[in-house]
């Protein structure tokens, strides 16, 4: 059997601790041998952040009363010994349910109540004010107490039809999802509309984050799930009932939120939960066997996914057989093969994607510190050969040598004009960059649709509205994407000219590609598309859905741009540390040419002592470069050596 997943993910935190550790070691290395200019340092940064902060989302998605909440319990809770989430017959997770750690929150629930939906904020924005929330905390030693706490996630209210409506729950156009009427003529709706759950769970603590979802209405009802939670999860565990297996609602989630075009179908993993309902006293094992296959094969077909990717559990008896150590039922369960689906999928793309993030850092690293390293070798050797022609000169040559370094650092310093210029071109550039893709020109943009929105009742000429506004983001792009261009090609220039005058090494780096962005951006205007049909006109009609809608999509397009921002930022440090790194060798090494020279006239032995002095300086940049070749090495091939079985499990994918 192979490692299961809190196996799994437990050894991948152990990496990534020791992975930050060592670069926080290679920084100060660097910083103490003077390799570290901004933009290495920034890297750095960079990386280690996204190591140690590295979230692993696994997002559980399914109608109600599927077990998802058991099946949570059974995979990441069964060590204690009991039910942590609620998994009682019936509606249990009522709201979205986000358990994760943040070591500066102490342990509790915080639940936000369901009327926050009569307001426009996005939950993004209710993140900020805490105090909005209820909270409750919570004791991670008393199994009890944690349990009873958790509980709350399942409470319900009675509201009337009209407050229904109001609140997303209630649509006259779709009366098959409307919850059931009582004698009072009052509906039950969830009392939350947000969890968010905060406890040392070790899993948790290093890193993995768990969304239970609730059914079809809460998940049409809150476009952030679809338009950000769940398009961010690593993982999607889709759960069916073994008995019933794909039914109208399911495939309804399954098309709507789950699956389009650009989605990575290895990422979704489908449960045929409850196998024991079809354990049979009348039936062999072998006969409840065809029977289960039978469904996996049905399932596959009707989801459009390889079979494989289908696994029959039983999350009740996983459980069970966990608490009382029942290795024969824990088999029979099948608990363990999803397990081991969640480890090498999950856990083996991860970290694969972790260690070409590595892999591409460091090496961008080392080369911007070679470079540093080769500018002062270039120095050296300039310095030697100046040095072992003075051999056996008498005093005339070496005062004329002196006059000649000290005429050349003059007209090195005036070329720094000309270096002026090139970065206030290139600070104009960046800041028209800035401006395309600031909140105020994405403001902007959505202006058109935010007005379309914003009209009473139906909402006429939206998907029109909404394509064009899409189309103008992408436009942003292309134009950044131009510009971005535009200050490369200057740079090389700008670097060649440089390199021929003053014997530089620069090489401007690799402008960064949008090209991704770009397709965040199909993923977002696709995951928003089903709310601007014909099935969705009435909801779309009441004002606060369609505000909590543009504003979600806001949030989601804000961080594209900030991220597609930061990536310019990071690439434009990098041109101007690289110029600041040479310009700052090239001056040292002036003044440590025209102390040699002063050192040689004062003392008559000064000029074998110089001599001998910058062959042992030439020797330790050696070593330093090796030393930097040694620490980085370690680094890239650090993913290989960590996680063997996690490897040889992907190679033979």
């Amino acid at each position: 059997m192979g490692t299961s997943f809190n196996e799994q993910f437990d050894q991948h935190g152990t990496w990534r601790r020791e992975f930050a550790l060592r670069l926080k070691l290679l920084a100060e290395w660097m910083k103490d041998h003077e390799l570290l200019d901004a933009a290495v340092e920034e890297r750095l940064q960079r990386l280690e952040a996204r190591v140690r902060a590295d979230k692993v989302m696994v997002a559980f998605v399914a109608e109600f009363s599927r077990g998802k909440s058991e099946l949570i319990n059974a995979i990441f809770f069964a060590g204690y010994g009991r039910r942590i989430m609620p998994a009682s017959a019936g509606r249990t997770t009522m709201c979205p349910t986000e358990m994760g750690y943040d070591a500066d929150v102490p342990p509790c629930l915080r639940l936000l109540p369901i009327e926050t939906r009569l307001h426009p904020q996005s939950l993004m924005e209710w993140r900020m004010v805490p105090e909005k929330w209820t909270r409750i905390d919570l004791d991670v030693n008393d199994p009890k107490q944690l349990s009873a706490a958790l509980e709350k996630v399942a409470e319900t209210r009675r509201v009337t039809q009209d407050d229904a409506r109001s609140l997303g729950f209630w649509q006259l156009e779709a009366p098959e999802d409307n919850p059931m009427v009582d004698a009072q003529g009052l509906v039950e709706v969830p009392r939350w509309r947000h969890a968010l759950i905060n406890i040392a769970h070790p899993l948790l603590k290093q890193g993995l984050v768990i969304l239970d979802t609730p059914g079809l209405n809460a998940i049409g009802a809150e476009p952030e799930l679809t338009v950000s939670l769940i398009p961010q999860a690593h993982a999607i565990v889709f759960l069916l009932g073994a008995d019933t297996g794909v039914t109208k609602s399911d495939l309804s989630i399954w098309r709507e939120h789950l699956v389009n075009d650009s989605n990575d179908i290895s990422t979704r993993l489908v449960v045929l939960n409850k196998i024991d309902t079809l354990w049979d006293a009348l039936s062999s094992p072998a006969q409840v066997q065809a029977q289960i296959e039978r469904q996996r094969a049905s399932t596959a077909e009707i989801l459009g996914i390889p079979v494989q990717q289908v696994i029959p559990v039983s999350a009740q008896k996983g459980l069970v057989a966990k608490v009382t150590d029942d290795a024969a039922l824990l088999e029979l369960s099948c608990l363990p093969a999803l397990e081991e689906a969640l480890s090498q999928g999950i856990m083996g793309q991860r970290q694969k994607m972790l260690g070409a993030a590595v892999f591409s850092g460091i090496s961008e690293l080392r080369t911007e510190a070679g470079r540093v390293i080769n500018i002062r070798r270039c120095d050296l050797t300039e310095q030697m050969l100046e040095l072992k022609g003075l051999q056996g000169k008498n005093s005339p040559v070496i005062k004329s040598m002196r006059s000649r370094i000290s005429q050349e650092q003059t007209e090195f310093d005036l070329g720094g004009a000309k270096i002026h210029a090139v970065r206030s071109v290139h600070l104009k550039l960046l800041r028209e960059v800035f401006s395309l893709l600031g909140p105020t020109a994405l403001k902007k943009e959505m202006a058109q649709l935010t007005a379309v929105l914003q009209q009473k009742g139906l909402k006429l000429g939206v998907k029109r509205a909404y394509g064009d506004t899409f189309e103008q983001l992408r436009a942003s792009l292309r134009k950044v994407q131009a510009i971005s261009e535009e200050i490369q090609s200057m740079l090389a220039a700008t670097f060649r000219q440089l390199n021929a005058e003053h014997g530089f090494s620069l090489q401007a780096p690799t402008e960064p590609s949008l090209a991704g962005y770009r397709h965040d951006l199909d993923l977002v205007e696709r995951s928003h598309l089903q709310y601007l049909g014909i099935g969705n006109a009435f909801r779309l009609a009441q004002p606060e859905f369609a505000d909590r809608l543009v504003r979600a999509l806001s949030t989601r397009l804000r961080a594209i741009h900030e991220a597609a921002l930061a990536d310019i930022e990071l690439w434009s440090k990098s041109a101007a540390a690289q110029l600041d790194a040479q310009l700052r060798e090239r001056r040292r090494n002036f003044a440590r040419r025209l102390e040699a020279i002063d050192r040689i006239q004062q003392a008559s032995g000064g000029l074998d002592d110089r001599i001998s002095e910058i062959q042992a300086r030439g020797d330790a940049l050696q070593q330093l470069e090796a030393k930097l070749s040694e620490l980085t090495d370690y680094l890239i091939n650090a993913t290989d050596r960590v996680r063997p079985e996690t490897t040889r499990a992907l190679e033979r994918v």
